[in-house]
């Protein structure tokens, strides 16, 4: 079997969670490469509910799990996360999981940073979650972050709290936030750090041992395509990127290594937070999706934005990500509409797009043009089988598998692990 690396295709929250888990099941490894605990995943196994935001979602299946240096890490959050998970009932020491000693840190500062600057920007908030994500990222490519290697130096340890506090320093004084001082910022890094130094290594190297061993690898996508740094709604996007190229660079391997690329997809299309979004229905269609979805953040409990399926965006992920393969979540809740629509193309002003422009006034501007399809009246919630669906569901399919220029591999009938029809296997290849 090949590596697979999995990432969400629109805005997030398609699912991706619990699709990681069902695939773990084959892997070997599971590796986050990106983002922070800005991105949640929830897995449902019978009648337990697992919500992850750092943690890698193997850890369920007890598989190594890897926290890859493209992640910046609150480790109080990332500790917090593995009590809540051992009250559970599941198992997490060293053995299971590695956090790169190269990767940064998200300290208090970043979290204060964060919220202060989306207050003071009122009506032009970009939407955060208010982890301190953004922030941390920042220091990490200004060169000024501090990373969990540094906390067992700590001779230099407070040279390097000193640079980065003569960066935030004047930032919070225009702020309004309080001082953070040398001495309490060591303090406190005194303390997290015997509590998480057990689970520091050096993340590739853990990995490139398991892939010269012939062990399969799951690299684990946070956030999706249009959140990407550089591809997505700018600025309205997150501060890292989540495009499957990341794999490789986030977790430390060769790029050959990230293997087949699945996209996660909803069957619908869903955005929490600010920015653009053509398909948005801020109807009783949009809330109906909304309530029948249970579209709330996992992490932040935030309702998200609902509209119809836009293809030109999921074909503009599989370009830039290189997808090959698409899972199709959360096809139930779309039982009982009468018609359904597809964004097939946008227009702007006398213009016709087959893609969503850079611009961010452009991407505010253009209009979706929609084809209609007819819908379905059967229950489509928990079915397993491709021959289980109704006709017009799988012509819905086929429907969107044409538009994207990728085929469907799996369907996702309902939350529950099972619930899921498989029509290729991603680990079968089809490189």
């Amino acid at each position: 079997m090949g590596n697979v690396t999995v990432i969400g295709a629109q805005w997030g929250d398609e699912g991706k969670g619990k699709v990681i888990d069902w695939l773990a099941d084959r892997a070997d490894v599971v590796v986050r490469f990106q983002g922070g605990n800005n991105a949640g995943h929830t897995i449902v196994v019978g009648n337990s509910t697992y919500k992850f935001a750092l943690l890698p979602s193997g850890v369920v299946q007890g598989k190594l799990s890897i926290i890859g240096n493209g992640v910046v890490v609150d480790p109080w959050a990332l500790l917090e996360e593995i009590e809540r998970v051992r009250a559970q009932g599941l198992s997490i020491t060293p053995d299971v999981l590695v956090l790169a000693d190269n990767a940064c840190l998200v300290l208090p500062m970043h979290r204060d940073l964060d919220v202060a600057r989306e207050a003071r920007a009122g009506a032009g908030k970009i939407g955060t979650t208010g982890r301190g994500i953004g922030p941390a990222y920042e220091d990490k490519v200004g060169r000024r972050a501090i990373r969990f290697c540094d906390l067992g130096d700590e001779a230099a340890l407070g040279a390097k709290i000193e640079r980065l506090l003569a960066h935030h320093a004047p930032l919070r004084r225009g702020l309004g936030l309080p001082e953070v001082t040398s001495a309490g910022l060591q303090t406190l890094l005194a303390q997290v750090a015997p509590k998480v130094a057990p689970f520091l290594q050096p993340a590739w190297r853990v990995l490139n041992s398991a892939i010269t061993d012939g062990r399969c690898v799951l690299f684990e996508g946070a956030q999706a395509t249009m959140l990407d740094v550089d591809h997505g709604t700018y600025p309205f996007v997150t501060s890292s990127n989540t495009v499957a190229g990341q794999a490789a660079t986030g977790a430390g391997a060769g790029p050959q290594a990230a293997g087949y690329v699945l996209g996660i997809v909803k069957a619908y299309t869903t955005r929490v937070g600010e920015g653009p979004f053509p398909c948005e229905l801020t109807d009783e269609i949009g809330e109906r999706l909304g309530v029948r979805g249970h579209e709330f953040g996992t992490n932040t409990g935030r309702k998200r934005r609902c509209g119809w399926f836009d293809a030109v965006l999921v074909r503009q992920s599989v370009a830039i990500s290189g997808i090959k393969g698409v899972v199709l979540t959360k096809l139930d809740v779309l039982d009982g509409f009468e018609t359904l629509k597809v964004c097939t193309g946008y227009r702007l002003g006398d213009r016709v797009l087959d893609y969503l422009p850079a611009s961010l006034h452009e991407q505010a501007s253009v209009e979706p043009i929609y084809e209609e399809l007819p819908g379905w009246k059967e229950n489509t919630h928990g079915v397993r089988l491709w021959s289980g669906l109704p006709p017009a569901a799988q012509s819905y399919v086929r429907r969107i598998e044409a538009l994207i220029g990728a085929r469907v591999d799996v369907v996702t009938t309902s939350p529950e692990r099972e619930d899921i029809i498989l029509i290729r296997d991603p680990f079968a290849g089809g490189f």
